[in-house]
């Protein structure tokens, strides 16, 4: 099964609630006129686009039809896939040696598992990882990475429960340096209830990085659970206001109807989805292509 084919199945449940919506609009209506853009724009905002990313598309689709006098409302879905990829498209990651790669989010939103999968994608790629296990609240965080560590052949760098998380990245860093390694992914604690003293920690991670690491290209990657809808975004929010993130990685993709927030969350926050979860396996996070993702939800 090719990439497209397997990401069209995987998120089979976001397609049926967006492209039955959508179709339904396209069908029921033989000229595309204000009742027919009403109609497009309510199902967009019932398929978790959410309402202010929903307005935009609309006003582009509306110019785009009146620059191409198109009347006819089967040409519509072609053009509405391409506006929802322009919304969704940010400039490529490239990630070069050394990167250093900080992966941040709440509790229970698979982001030790995201890491292990990330690992396995850059490995994949000839990359040299390393990992440290920078959760030192969770006890069973640095074992949960130590295990992907071994499934994916990759060195952790972790300590005892409870440890300084900066102190890890501190002697992480030092290993990557003398490993010669292309990425560094640093996990850590997600607890937002106590969103002080994470963004604290976070920051003094960052100036752990700053200091020992000032030549490494940095991302900022958060992890976040694609069944909360619009929750995703303001999420992002909270944790961009933190730490600047450079990417989202969206989990859980495949058992929810609510992917239609990923239309969303780049033109409310700024930031890109980098990556997306599929499956379980360890090669169902794949990076992200906004057109692919528009053309499976819409087909």
């Amino acid at each position: 099964m090719g990439f497209f084919d397997k990401l069209k199945e995987r998120v089979n449940k976001t397609r049926e609630n967006f492209s039955t919506k959508v179709n339904s609009v396209i069908k029921n209506f033989r000229k595309v006129d204000e009742e027919f853009f009403e109609e497009l724009e309510e199902a967009l905002i019932l398929s978790d686009i959410g309402y202010a990313t929903t307005e935009k598309v609309i006003e582009t689709l509306r110019d785009r039809v009146k620059e191409e006098k198109i009347s006819d409302p089967a040409e519509i879905k072609d053009m509405l896939i391409h506006i929802l990829a322009e919304y969704m498209t940010a400039d490529p990651l490239e990630i070069v040696k050394p990167t250093v790669m900080l992966v941040v989010g709440v509790n229970g939103v698979g982001k030790t598992t995201a890491i292990g999968k990330l690992t396995n994608y850059y490995n994949k790629q000839g990359k040299k990882v390393l990992l440290a296990a920078a959760d030192t609240f969770r006890a069973a965080a640095a074992e949960q990475l130590s295990i992907w560590g071994q499934r994916t052949d990759t060195r952790v760098i972790k300590y005892a429960e409870g440890a300084d998380p900066a102190a890890v990245v501190y002697d992480a860093i030092d290993a990557a340096k003398h490993a010669g390694s292309d990425i560094l992914i640093i996990d850590t604690a997600g607890r937002l209830h106590n969103k002080k003293n994470l963004m604290g920690e976070l920051e003094k991670i960052n100036r752990v990085i700053d200091k020992e690491y000032p030549q490494a290209n940095r991302e900022t990657f958060l992890v976040v659970d694609a069944t909360t809808g619009q929750n995703a975004i303001s999420q992002t929010e909270v944790f961009n206001e933190s730490v600047k993130l450079t990417g989202i990685i969206l989990t859980k993709l495949d058992g929810t109807a609510k992917g239609g927030v990923v239309c969303a969350v780049k033109d409310m926050t700024g930031v890109p989805v980098r990556f997306i979860g599929v499956g379980e396996g360890a090669e169902d996070l794949q990076p992200f292509d906004a057109y692919d993702f528009a053309k499976a939800i819409l087909e």
